[in-house]
């Protein structure tokens, strides 16, 4: 198996994807397209059609990190370069939304979806450590968690977006992400109030007997990206 051929089958396979979504004729017919042997094929995507959907969003996943590590953002707001983040990572499928609406539709299956949500939290994860996040304490996954939210919900956006340049999916990316902004805000200012503090103690003491992503097993946690310190 060659990483060359698993990049030759999903090229291949993405031609078809648009008429049979991800499935096993687009399998097929990627097969019969770059001439690769069958049983080579089966070997790299034994799961033909989660196998293919899980290969193209992590496509995506790459081309977001090396267009965020490549370009220079230092002079944008924080909230800004997460919104950067996940607008990059709609872009580096821009050419093919049907297929993304096609994963979305694989992964909404009751059999796929812990997958889906995995690859919708490995994404928040590279963008996270992409930027430079060094929490290691449970700040790491709520992090995470919404970040998921705001990918998700912004990615059924767009799919439904025909506005020029996608110019509504961004608003509303933006607004997600002033959300978001908010809430972390409040939590701030709840943390900081004297009564506050007091109404947190509890959960604050919760939340310190989770042990920091560094010294937990990951499998098991969706993603698997550790945290950068």
């Amino acid at each position: 198996m060659s990483e060359t051929d698993k990049d030759r089958l999903l090229d291949a396979a993405l031609d078809h994807v648009v008429f049979d979504g991800w499935s096993d004729d687009a399998f097929n017919s990627a097969v019969q397209d770059t001439g690769i042997d069958a049983a080579v094929a089966k070997s790299i995507f034994p799961r033909p059609a989660v196998d293919m959907a899980v290969a193209f969003h992590e496509r995506g996943d790459a081309d977001m990190v090396a267009r965020l590590t490549r370009e220079n953002l230092l002079s944008m707001r924080f909230r800004d370069r997460v919104a950067a983040g996940v607008r990059f990572r709609l872009e580096a499928v821009g050419d093919h939304k049907e297929a993304v609406r096609r994963g979305t539709a694989l992964f909404a299956l009751p059999q796929n979806a812990a997958t889906g949500a995995k690859l919708v939290w490995g994404t928040a994860d590279a963008i996270w450590t992409t930027l430079g996040d060094s929490s290691d304490d449970f700040n790491w996954y709520s992090k995470r968690t919404i970040l998921s939210g705001v990918y998700g919900s912004t990615v059924l956006f767009w799919l439904g977006d025909d506005s020029e340049g996608h110019a509504a999916t961004w608003e509303f990316l933006d607004r997600r992400i002033d959300n978001v902004m908010q809430f972390e805000k409040l939590k701030s200012q709840v943390k900081d109030h004297p009564l506050g503090s007091k109404l947190m103690a509890g959960p604050n003491w919760l939340m310190s007997k989770v042990k920091a992503p560094s010294a937990m097993p990951r499998s098991g946690l969706p993603g698997s990206i550790r945290p950068t310190k």
